[in-house]
């Protein structure tokens, strides 16, 4: 069975590779992110660089148990909004457009200061273009499901 520090890490390169492919749909395919998408990129990030902490601290360290509990946090708040994203897919008309969301989702200091990664300029419910038979919300749900049982699995691992 993996080290919690090998899972970890592991974790931390899942999340970034994912926020690579989402950058990659973006600027090489024109897949352009709406709020719930730079949302879930935050998310996404949050996960990574919590793991990566935790990873990076001694395995007898109670600090431990808090980062890891962080990233989960990071996991679960993006089960929820990735489950708002597939309700505004799966109700045309209910759209989180140009709204005040998306507005102050782009005047956040990393918003603006990278624009290229957390600027939301899409639509909620254009996210209908598929890659290998699911659109990138579905996929981010699978995403957040794995990284949320495997960030689970870690914790319950250091309770023993």
């Amino acid at each position: 069975m993996p080290s919690s520090r090998n899972l970890l890490l592991a974790i931390a390169a899942v999340s970034f590779a994912l926020v690579g492919a989402a950058l990659y749909l973006q600027h090489a395919k024109d897949m352009l992110p709406c709020p719930l998408c730079v949302i879930q990129r935050y998310l996404f990030l949050g996960i990574g660089l919590f793991s990566l902490i935790g990873a990076s601290i001694g395995a007898g360290d109670g600090k431990l148990k808090a980062v890891t509990g962080l990233a989960l946090l990071c996991a679960l708040g993006g089960l929820g909004v990735v489950a708002k994203h597939l309700y505004v897919l799966a109700h045309p008309g209910f759209s989180c457009g140009i709204d005040p969301m998306e507005t102050m989702l782009n005047k956040i200091p990393t918003a603006t200061l990278m624009p290229w990664l957390f600027r939301a300029d899409g639509l909620c419910e254009a996210a209908q273009d598929t890659v290998f038979g699911l659109n990138v919300p579905q996929w981010s749900a699978v995403w957040f499901v794995i990284l949320t049982v495997a960030l689970v699995t870690t914790l319950v691992r250091r309770v023993r």
